[in-house]
């Protein structure tokens, strides 16, 4: 069933006013680098209760010269958009410590909200409703997205493996277990010092982690039933770290009954309209896609298996690229609007 579309419109086209809590970490250095040069954006403010009276750039150092902004542990609520860049956990208290305005769409970056389960919030409040939140993966939601309250923005991991399932899901064609095998750059830990993230260690190693029971199955499980209805195979994912900064890439295998070219039909077919999602059956590699907010996939037939290589910027369409391609959409814009990013080629 086709969704209503309901876009948001600003008086006199004024630019939407946006807010970032957690403006210190990753995810938020990536959002300002964005908003910085959004062409229908101003930055209403970056909070950081530990960085407040800062400069922007004396911890984002390579924004010296793009802003003048600083850090503020004051809150503004005369906003549009809220993101929340923190840390897992935190999003549901800081909403329920400091209820906005319901005419404030947020977009939370944390995975507070990404499961079913957890996708309503109803703090109690006597001037502010609780929230509603949306799945935010455009190449599953988009349609819905524009007419969205608030967004629960999809993992890395989780948006890199559903783009290499989800043509399939369509078609109802998961039908066999699915084996898959994906390594992450060294931002997808956080910004937090821990023993797996200094230089000296991840320098020159790879280690798997949480194999088998990755947090970022089960947004994947409830997506792939959202397209094929009784999915229950089982995902058998090995992640790794990887001895570099930034970027995902996996590689994914099941039995399939489909021929070569049919499965990129479908690939291409599926992904068409969706602007940063990009199938070929060449090999590809992470500096295609490293600061920018493209996913790209690499469907083969290897003998019995679909082979399907999905690589990304775990911080761009992992994070803060796709939580502002969900904000372009919730108001209105174009979709790539402020995220025409080039590639490091070399």
């Amino acid at each position: 069933m086709e969704i209503p579309t309901v876009l948001v419109a600003l008086p006199g086209g004024e630019k939407i006013k946006a807010g970032i809590i957690g403006g210190a970490g990753y995810t938020g250095g990536e959002l300002l680098r964005i908003l910085v040069n959004h062409p229908n954006v101003d930055i209403a403010f970056v909070h950081s209760n530990s960085n407040a009276g800062n400069p922007v750039y004396e911890v984002h150092t390579d924004l010296f010269g793009d802003t003048e902004m600083k850090f503020t542990d004051v809150l503004n609520l005369d906003i549009d958009v809220l993101f929340l860049c923190v840390g897992h956990g935190d999003a549901r208290k800081f909403l329920a410590a400091n209820p906005f305005p319901a005419s404030v769409k947020v977009i939370d970056l944390s995975q507070d909200f990404r499961h079913a389960a957890k996708s309503d919030i109803g703090y109690e409040d006597t001037e502010h409703a609780g929230r509603k939140f949306l799945y935010g993966l455009p190449e599953l939601n988009r349609e819905a997205t524009k007419s969205a309250e608030n967004i629960a923005n999809p993992g890395c991991f989780a948006t890199c493996l559903q783009l290499g399932l989800l043509p399939l899901a369509s078609k109802g064609l998961l039908n066999s277990e699915i084996h898959i095998t994906a390594t992450t750059g060294s931002t997808g830990a956080g910004q937090s010092l821990a023993p797996t993230s200094h230089f000296t260690w991840r320098n020159d190693n790879l280690s798997v982690y949480k194999a088998f029971e990755h947090q970022h199955l089960t947004e994947i499980t409830e997506s792939l039933v959202q397209l094929q209805n009784g999915f229950d195979q089982t995902i058998n994912f090995v992640p790794y770290r990887g001895d570099f900064t930034r970027g995902i890439i996996a590689s994914i295998y099941l039995d399939s009954d489909l021929f070569a070219e049919d499965a990129l039909k479908l690939f291409e077919e599926f992904y068409a309209s969706h602007p940063f999602t990009h199938v070929t059956s060449r090999n590809i590699d992470l500096k295609q896609v490293v600061n920018t907010n493209k996913c790209f996939l690499q469907v083969q037939k290897k003998g019995s298996k679909l082979f399907i290589i999905s690589i990304m910027d775990n911080l761009l369409k992992g994070a803060s690229g796709q939580a502002v391609q969900n904000m372009n959409l919730i108001f209105g814009l174009e979709e790539t609007a402020g995220l025409r990013l080039k590639a490091a080629a070399f």
